[in-house]
């Protein structure tokens, strides 16, 4: 035999011996189908079904799996289950072989039977994978973190899985081990599982190799977020990496009741658009977002036992900063301190990747005392960041969470240390009740009137507040215009009150209390925003869902803010004649020093002419 012949020999020995090694219909595979009651063609569409689903397994994956696995195809399986992996074997139901069976040739692309069958065995495997020496992923702490079985500050061990929206299979909340087998079997056959679930399908990666094949993903993280008070809501666009800082946000407290711990929240610190990621950023304040998890209440009352009780939903809320800043300082009269948190790029991303599972997936309770938005906050840390995991920051107090993020070093609260730089930097929001007072004081240095403090003025009839606006100059003018708005700002919150006692409880209530209900539930959708979806996909909503969204936001929008607009007017006809008139007195008094500043205004013009 020349060399040349031997040397094709050798070549064709080889090619023989790869094509008998590979998996493929005819080739040997790692498992032992028990032949019993299954004909020649269903032992040939399983030997193709299993080599098709060891296939699409990333090589890591395959070589852990033992060889010659037992499998048996079975009719009698419970009518629910399809697969199950028992005492080293997998037993398969048969009617998933006689689905293969019955394909139609060639096999259309996305078709129902061969998803179920090839997602059977994937889950199967999974399993096989996890109980094995190389597997223990179901066990591992930080893959209950990313999959939701959360820590509990006040007791040891983890809640249950809350993240019931936008969930493959609500089978995987079931228990660890069965997670992992759901997301197996989707991080395999679904190209665009790492950009519906990011911080999963790395960790996936890491432990069992690269699936193939995988989509490319857009770097923006979906949001709903609130645009105004009215309940408006536009979907946010946020790219990681223009999020140049994040800062733990704290509402100080005040003597209500259910705010007297205060309030956690995330400060998005975000460029605007063109600058370049750097400490400037921390001036584009329109552009900064807040990340915030309150109670959503389903009616007008807020019930101190049904929060003692998690009768609430938690809801991870997005809101424009200023916005924020305007409720607590100027409404709530609580001042916002901002304090930087140490983290790295990478790190903000990957917080960013879990406030937006959160943010579409979870459904959890709120608790006053053991998940209030302290403890939602923190978790929202703890599982995000995989370095903070293993701090100990765990809180039930706004004020304690932050205490340990200084300690740990995760937190500069030395950005307070300077009240004065603190407010000029961004840092720090003053209660507008100082102002106020300051305000006031610059009225009583100008004007003879006899109140002491702002309270005393505030407390005034709108017609004695205006009595005195003919003697007033420009600065105090000025002065009045600030304390007349914190009036206005005052009488609505009465309003509101009165909405609730007497409005909706009188004998005239049903419609107005309809109304209130429907736009309470149309609020509702910011705060669960997967139920706009119908059900539709998991995970972060992608490009297509999103842009069947849009036109369902624009519809909802123009009737929600119709709607309060109505509602508002109904329940100023129902206030009683002395508040309403006070309201009526306060416009009056605002247009009327708005006149008196413009007649101040062009006088003083017309002085500094030559």
């Amino acid at each position: 035999m020349t060399h040349r012949r031997r040397l094709a020999g050798a070549l064709l020995l080889g090619l023989l011996a790869g094509l008998l090694l590979a998996p493929s219909a005819q080739g040997a595979v790692p498992w032992r189908v028990d032949p019993a009651d299954l004909s020649p063609g269903q032992r040939r569409a399983s030997d193709d079904l299993l080599a098709q689903a060891l296939a699409k397994l990333p090589a890591r994956w395959r070589q852990a799996l033992p060889a010659d696995l037992p499998v048996q195809w079975r009719d009698d399986l419970p009518p629910h289950v399809r697969g199950h992996a028992r005492r080293g074997r997998l037993l398969l139901d048969k009617r998933l072989l006689r689905d293969w069976q019955a394909r139609p040739v060639p096999v259309p692309e996305g078709d129902a039977a061969t998803r179920a069958a090839l997602a059977t065995v994937i889950h199967e495997l999974a399993h096989v994978l996890d109980r094995s020496p190389q597997g223990g992923l179901s066990r591992d702490a930080r893959l209950r973190d990313l999959a939701g079985w959360q820590r509990r500050p006040l007791r040891p061990g983890r809640g249950d899985n809350a993240f019931r929206d936008r969930s493959p299979d609500l089978y995987e909340l079931r228990r660890p081990a069965e997670f992992v087998a759901v997301n197996l079997e989707h991080f395999v056959l679904d190209p665009d599982y790492a950009c519906r679930r990011p911080a999963l399908a790395a960790w996936f990666r890491a432990r069992v190799g690269e699936p193939s094949p995988t989509a490319a993903c857009v770097p923006a993280l979906p949001f709903l977020q609130a645009d105004d008070d009215d309940g408006r809501v536009s979907l946010l666009a946020l790219d990681p990496s223009r999020v140049y800082a994040v800062d733990y946000l704290l509402a100080e407290g005040n003597e209500q009741a259910m705010s007297l711990w205060g309030h956690s929240m995330l400060r998005l610190v975000i460029c605007a658009p063109g600058r370049p990621r750097g400490p400037d950023c921390r001036m584009d304040l329109r552009y900064h977002r807040v990340l915030s998890f309150r109670a959503y209440v389903g009616d007008v009352q807020i019930s101190s036992w049904r929060g003692l009780t998690g009768s609430y939903p938690s809801r991870l809320f997005v809101l424009p900063l200023n916005q924020v800043v305007d409720d607590y300082t100027q409404v709530e009269l609580r001042s916002l301190a901002s304090v930087p948190l140490r983290l790295s790029p990478d790190e903000i991303a990957a917080l960013l990747e879990r406030a937006g599972r959160v943010h579409w997936s979870y459904d959890g309770r709120y608790y006053f005392i053991g998940n209030n938005c302290a403890v939602e906050t923190y978790k929202l840390l703890h599982d995000g960041v995989a370095r903070l995991a293993a701090l100990p920051l765990s809180g039930i107090t706004p004020r304690g969470l932050l205490r340990r993020l200084a300690r740990t070093g995760v937190a500069d609260p030395s950005v307070l240390d300077d009240h004065a730089e603190a407010t000029r930097r961004g840092y720090y929001f003053d209660s507008v009740a100082a102002h106020y007072q300051a305000m006031f004081d610059v009225l009583r240095a100008r004007l003879p009137v006899p109140q002491r403090d702002v309270e005393q003025w505030l407390a005034l009839e709108p017609a004695q507040r205006r009595a005195w606006l003919p003697q007033a100059d420009l600065r105090s003018a000025a002065a009045m215009l600030l304390l007349e708005q914190a009036a206005s700002r005052r009488q609505e919150l009465r309003a509101r009150d009165t909405l609730k006692r007497t409005l909706l409880r009188g004998p005239d209530a049903a419609a107005p209390r309809a109304a209130l209900h429907e736009l309470l539930a149309q609020g509702g959708l910011l705060a669960r925003p997967a139920s706009l979806l119908d059900g539709e996909g998991y995970g972060l909503p992608q490009a297509p869902e999103l842009a069947r969204l849009a036109p369902q936001l624009q519809a909802r929008n123009a009737d929600t803010g119709q709607g309060w607009q109505a509602l508002r007017s109904q329940a100023r006809a129902a206030l009683p004649p002395r508040e309403r008139a006070a309201m009526e007195g306060t416009e009056h008094n605002l247009a009327a020093i708005g006149q008196r500043l413009r007649e101040l205004g062009a006088a003083g013009a017309d002085l500094a002419r030559p």
